[in-house]
């Protein structure tokens, strides 16, 4: 019989960690959560100071009763959930549950499931950290009384199934007050002039820059002729400025940093990579050494990295690149005010475990993320990049157009690791010949063009996760769900991979405006989320902060259920009639996003999802039209609208033109280098226009 019961969250990381204690360990998983506020009730006692009323979560009865029965045959029970705060609250939870004294050295901690770091976790055992678990109470309570109060609200005045939170709202704030800088935009014209001069051997392009040494702004075609009409005779090269310029490495992922990146790189949406992460953290059965956690705690703000990780990526970047490829000085990095900085950045629990050793054990996301991470730490503690840069200015009666250039001197980090950017541009040497000041270069070619300033762009995933967090609005583990919550709700719907409202968001956030203006103040949030940090760090009271952010809450709250108004949301007419009944079909927003409903809905249940012609025949059947259709995930894919009769199904976007090698049909593939042409049977390819 086992001395020693050790509860965790998962049975994955159950595994892992059963392996590493030995038989005098049992380890139990709790699945979560086993108690929590019920689903059915505010279940905050508000007159009692904001006492929460906790419950056993329905379902985790028999989990909770097996875990009591497992720890009256043991001498000592160790609690080892996630080392975070909800982490210590389900601690906390399980404490209390158990009958064990949450003073005792009942709590064990570890930032990675090795086999080392579980060892020294056993040997540091320590008391539940109250202030951690007031600090997640703080938030529960505090999320309960903004959605338990707001959203029944929104149930009777909007529709059933609505929800508001203090985060959730926010978001959907930001996507909507850029949908009005987008609508309201007036684009503003603008113009450049590219020449192409030539050396004896080479071709190289320049910008127009000014005028006697002074920038000029063109902003119509008249000041492009202005220009133009000045130039005569030759072009000669004038201040030739030549430099060395180092770029630093990327720091390590935070999981800020990690979802933004995956998207950018893997596009992965923010869900799907908490998820792999969660799977690369608990273990991954990799042969010979049983299952192991490859990364470490994917939940973090911190950029830190221990000592030891930093000593043997070391080891590793000098016997796989040279020493000269190593990070000479330790980097001074400011931590962010906002960081909790509770535990290390995310990275591999063992730098040697190279993603090629490890292809044979991963799925093939599993790969991709752990490749990402293993890259991101490898070339954080390596050396600068050294580029030569280079900066011309070829003159004409005082016109200046100016060229720049670049070609690494030495990669450094880069040859491991470049970061991703919003707009996809991979970053290239620009070469510029051997120009010296003096020197007659002939002109090739002079095109002026014409330009219109852009809008601001709409929110992909990453970019909003980035300005959630430079606001410090939320948290590392609320973003991803914030996200999921926003777009489940119909507020706003993912096109082309970028945030829209919908007309629900806009009314439901015109409600919240009206009568809850707090919660959307981005000052007053990213407050609240400083308050809960003092709370972490035992520098305040969590009831004293709940008290003060209910008082004025309260007031209105009673405001809005006098004088709310109900709203009535019209379905948008889809422009046909159903099939079945004749009466006028409609859009509707479902789980999934749009679709058509019949108008004479109950009586008539007819549905149908929403498709879009792209003007190509199907290969298949001959008879029928290829349309865009929708997959479940919301992914996008074309097939046959003779449907189930013709299984016709391409998730490439066929072309209207057959292949001029063998006739079949032509498909656009999306690619790091952009969108290609390929043949569906031969190997003909090319670039699409």
């Amino acid at each position: 019989m086992a001395d020693y019961l050790v509860i965790v969250e998962s049975p994955a990381k159950a595994k892992t960690i059963g392996k590493y204690l030995g038989k005098k360990y049992t380890v139990k998983a709790s699945m979560g959560h086993v108690i929590d506020l019920p689903k059915s009730q505010m279940g905050v006692d508000i007159e009692e100071n904001y006492r929460p009323k906790y419950i056993t979560i329905r379902g985790k009865g028999p989990i909770l009763k097996d875990l009591k029965a497992a720890a009256k045959k043991v001498k000592k029970v160790y609690l080892a959930a996630d080392p975070d705060r909800e982490g210590e609250a389900i601690a906390w939870h399980l404490a209390n549950s158990l009958k064990i004294d949450e003073k005792s050295d009942c709590r064990v901690v570890f930032n990675e499931i090795t086999q080392q770091a579980i060892k020294d976790a056993f040997k540091t055992p320590r008391p539940i950290n109250m202030d951690l678990v007031d600090a997640q109470q703080a938030r529960r309570v505090l999320d309960r009384l903004v959605g338990y109060n707001i959203s029944p609200l929104l149930w009777k005045k909007v529709k059933k199934g609505l929800s508001a939170g203090r985060v959730q709202s926010v978001a959907v704030k930001m996507i909507i007050d850029r949908e009005k800088e987008v609508q309201s935009f007036v684009p503003e014209e603008y113009w450049s002039i590219t020449a192409k001069f030539k050396t004896e051997e080479e071709i190289f392009e320049a910008k127009f820059y000014g005028v006697d040494n002074k920038k000029v702004e063109l902003n119509s075609e008249a000041d492009v002729n202005e220009i133009l009409n000045k130039l005569k005779g030759s072009f000669s090269v004038e201040n030739v400025k030549k430099r060395e310029r180092k770029r630093n490495p990327v720091l390590p992922f935070t999981t800020s940093s990690l979802q933004q990146e995956a998207a950018r790189k893997l596009n992965f949406r923010a869900k799907k990579t908490m998820m792999i992460a969660q799977q690369l953290y608990e273990g991954i059965d990799i042969g010979k050494e049983g299952t192991i956690g490859l990364i470490t705690y994917m939940r973090t703000d911190s950029t830190r990295v221990s000592e030891t990780a930093e000593k043997e990526t070391a080891e590793y970047i000098e016997a796989s690149y040279g020493k000269e490829y190593l990070l000479k000085d330790k980097r001074q990095v400011k931590k962010d005010k906002k960081a909790q900085d509770a535990h290390e950045a995310i990275r591999p629990t063992s730098v040697f475990k190279d993603p090629k050793t490890l292809k044979g054990y991963l799925s093939r996301d599993q790969l991709r993320l752990y490749k990402l991470i293993w890259e991101r730490l490898v070339a954080s503690q390596m050396a600068p990049a050294v580029l030569d840069t280079m900066s011309v200015d070829i003159a004409n009666e005082g016109v200046l157009f100016r060229a720049t250039g670049s070609k690494i001197k030495f990669p450094g980090f880069m040859k491991v690791y470049i970061e991703g950017n919003d707009d996809g541009k991979k970053e290239e040497d620009r070469l510029l010949p051997l120009l010296e000041e003096g020197m007659v270069v002939s002109k090739e070619a002079i095109e002026p063009n014409q330009h219109f300033t852009q809008p601001p762009p709409r929110y992909t995933e990453a970019r909003l996760v980035k300005t959630l967090e430079e606001l410090g609005i939320g948290r590392p583990s609320t973003f991803a769900p914030t996200l999921d919550t926003i777009q489940r709700r119909g507020y706003v719907a993912l096109e082309d991979k970028r945030f829209v409202p919908t007309e629900l968001g806009e009314i439901v956030l015109e409600l919240i405006e009206e009568f809850f203006p707090e919660i959307l103040n981005v000052e007053f949030t990213a407050k609240m989320e400083s308050d809960l940090d003092a709370i972490e760090e035992g520098q305040t009271d969590w009831v004293n902060i709940i008290g003060h952010f209910y008082s004025s809450f309260e007031k209105n709250l009673k405001i809005a259920e006098e004088e709310m108004k109900e709203v009535e949301i019209k379905d948008e007419p889809a422009g046909e009639d159903c099939e079945l009944c004749g009466h006028e079909m409609v859009y509707k927003m479902g789980r999934y996003g749009k679709f058509m409903a019949c108008s004479n809905f109950p009586d008539c249940r007819n549905t149908k999802a929403i498709v879009k012609e792209i003007g190509v025949k199907c290969p298949t059947c001959k008879d029928g039209n290829i349309v865009e259709r929708k997959s479940k995930k919301r992914r996008t894919f074309f097939g046959c609208d003779q449907y189930p009769e013709c299984d016709f199904l391409s998730w490439d976007k066929p072309i209207s033109r057959p292949c001029p090698k063998c006739s079949s049909m032509l498909v656009e593939k999306k690619s790091k280098k952009g969108v290609q042409v390929h043949c569906t049977k031969c190997d003909y390819e090319e670039e699409a226009n």
